[in-house]
C-alpha cells in the first residue's frame, strides 16, 4: 500500500497508515518554516557511523543515481514524474546534496528546488504508477510503490526499485534501491539507498531511510 499525503495544498489525500516499523515520529511539530537547501548540510551527521559522506556534485537527478542517464523512459510513461519531477534544466533554481557510503550500501540525500509553481505531485500517479519499469540501453528497473512516512505540510511518496544491466560480457548486475521522496514548498527532497544484493554484508533497512527523509525536511525547514 502507498501513502501519498498532500496536507493543506487542496489535494484529494489518500488516508492510510504506515508500517509500524516507519519511524514517523520524528516529524517537525508546529508551523513549518520556508525550505532552505543549504540547511541540508545539517543532516550529515544522521548518516550512518563509519560512512564516508562526500558533498554530491553536478545534477542531483534521482534516475542517475539509480544509473540512468538522460533519455530513459518510463512504461507507463506519465509515471517518469515520479522518478525526476524537475525534469527540465529551466525549472531547477538549485540543488544540494551529500553521498555516504559503507558497509550498508550508498545513501543519497537531496533537495532540488524548482522554480515557483513549477512542482506538483498528481495523487493520480499512485494509483497510475503503483508498479511500473524503466529502460535505458542495457538497464532495466522494475519499481514499485510503498509506504512513506508522512510529513506535514508535504506530499510523500516510497519507492523499492530492482535494477539490472547487462555488461559488455553478457554478464548481468543487479542492484536494489529504496527510495522516499517529499515534495514540500516547491522543493523535491528525496532519500535513497542503494546496495548490491552480492555484497555480503546487510543492506541498510528502509526504515532508516524513512526516517532520514522525515529528518531531512525537518532540518530544511528550520
Amino acid at each position: 500500500m502507498v501513502v501519498v499525503l498532500a496536507a493543506g495544498c487542496g489535494q484529494p489525500q489518500r488516508p492510510a497508515s504506515p508500517p509500524a516499523s516507519t519511524p514517523v515520529g520524528t516529524a517537525a511539530v508546529g508551523p513549518a518554516g520556508p525550505v532552505d537547501p543549504e540547511r541540508i548540510k545539517r543532516v550529515r551527521g544522521d548518516l550512518p557511523p563509519g560512512y564516508e559522506v562526500t558533498d554530491i556534485s553536478g545534477p542531483a537527478a534521482l534516475s542517475g543515481l539509480w544509473g540512468f542517464r538522460a533519455g530513459w523512459t518510463a512504461d507507463p510513461p506519465h509515471c517518469a514524474g515520479l522518478v525526476d519531477p524537475v525534469a527540465a534544466p529551466a525549472e531547477i533554481q538549485t540543488e544540494r546534496g551529500l553521498s555516504g557510503s559503507g558497509p550498508g550500501g550508498i545513501v543519497y540525500v537531496a533537495v532540488v528546488a524548482a522554480l515557483p509553481g513549477t512542482l506538483a505531485l498528481d495523487p493520480a500517479l499512485a494509483v497510475d504508477c503503483s508498479q511500473f519499469t524503466m529502460a535505458y540501453g542495457r538497464s532495466t528497473a522494475s519499481v514499485h510503490l510503498v509506504d512513506a512516512p508522512p510529513i506535514a505540510d508535504a506530499a510523500t511518496v516510497g519507492m523499492t526499485t530492482a535494477i539490472s544491466t547487462v555488461v559488455e560480457s553478457g554478464n548481468e548486475t543487479d542492484s536494489q534501491a529504496q527510495t522516499f521522496t517529499a515534495y514540500a514548498d516547491d522543493h523535491f527532497v528525496f532519500v535513497t539507498l542503494v546496495t548490491d544484493p552480492g555484497s555480503p554484508n546487510p543492506p541498510l533497512p528502509p526504515e532508516f531511510g524513512a526516517g532520514l527523509l522525515v529528518k531531512t525536511v525537518s532540518a530544511l525547514r528550520r
